[in-house]
């Protein structure tokens, strides 16, 4: 039931800026047979890790997504955050208030140069736009887009930068790998020059990461879909990995269980999951996993209580509480191995 993943947390813990170091995170680290809780910091996460272990990271790149624009007609603000590309400049977005807006209404942002006419209203805010704009989307949304953070996060982020992961390649995300935020290029190469191998997937995060369950038998939630590409070159290195595999977040976890879920061996392949991991799941593709505190009720948090137990993982949040450890995007680092 939904209520057992429920837990208190004090306002003043959730995370509204990132550390000026990323590696300068906490780090709990927990045995997920027995529970053991240790604590340290996130720079020295590779004394956890071994020679020949596997790191797998989620290289998709955030989108500048957020728009602040005005009806053509009645200059009403209206907000849009594009959430997928659906094909060419065919994008669903999330849009406030969608009231204010029906078919054939025209968005303009901007001075106009980036301009989206409502196609198809949907639930939940959800709506499907066609961009008008001449010239390169993504050099548009720079200048006029800003990085979607979650609800939580109240405080302007000065530096827009700090909400990517320092590898991040493909563009197509509505929120980042926040586990992966952690990572700096120099503790990168450290972990390289031990042995370990760096193995990257894509997965592009959409916002029903942060939904939360709204039914009370957890069973009947359906999960969001999210597009996702593992690679020849990171199958093959995963088919001979003679040490552990790691994944660094949930949406890596998601995109090794959904390649193994029907297969033997990890096989190139690439398209939508809506993989739902939760208690009495069995696990065939990583032996452990990197990740941060995540909300109340949330399905990244029956994830992680997937991969040990309800108690164990609710035992280690409560000491994270008691120990004022950072919760949610901006916050601390757990590693269950």
């Amino acid at each position: 039931m939904i209520d057992e993943y429920d837990y208190y947390l004090p306002q003043e813990l959730i995370a509204q800026t990132p550390l000026k170091n990323r590696s300068d995170s906490k780090l709990l680290v927990m045995d997920k047979k027995t529970g053991k809780l240790k604590e340290g910091i996130f720079k020295n996460i590779i004394d956890y890790l071994k020679p020949e272990d596997i790191l797998v990271l989620n290289d998709t790149k955030v989108i500048p997504a957020r728009l602040i624009g005005e009806k053509n007609d009645t200059h009403a603000v209206i907000e849009l955050l594009l959430l997928k590309n659906i094909e060419n400049d065919l994008w669903e977005c999330l849009s406030k208030p969608q009231k204010r807006l029906h078919v054939g209404t025209i968005i303009s942002f901007g001075d106009g140069t980036l301009k989206a006419e409502v196609l198809e209203k949907k639930e939940e805010g959800i709506v499907i736009v066609k961009l008008l704009y001449k010239g390169i989307l993504m050099e548009i949304l720079d200048k006029l887009g800003t990085m979607p953070l979650p609800p939580y996060i109240h405080k302007t982020l000065e530096d827009q930068s700090r909400y990517q992961t320092v590898y991040a390649k493909h563009i197509g995300s509505a929120a980042a790998p926040t586990a992966g935020l952690h990572f700096t290029n120099e503790l990168l190469e450290k972990i390289k020059e031990k042995g370990i191998t760096l193995v990257y997937v894509t997965l592009h995060v959409g916002l029903g990461t942060f939904r939360p369950v709204e039914v009370s038998d957890i069973t009947k939630h359906h999960m969001h879909s999210e597009y996702y590409i593992l690679t020849k070159e990171a199958a093959d290195i995963l088919n001979n990995a003679k040490g552990k595999i790691y994944a660094v977040g949930t949406t890596s976890t998601r995109v090794l269980e959904t390649v193994r879920k029907n297969n033997e061996k990890f096989v190139p392949c690439s398209g939508n999951t809506d993989i739902f991991i939760y208690p009495g799941f069995k696990f065939k593709a990583i032996d452990g996993l990197i990740t941060n505190f995540h909300l109340p009720k949330s399905t990244l948090l029956m994830l992680v209580s997937a991969l040990s137990s309800k108690e164990k993982i609710l035992n280690a949040y409560d000491y994270a509480i008691k120990h004022n450890f950072r919760f949610f995007s901006f916050g601390d680092a757990m590693f269950i191995k």
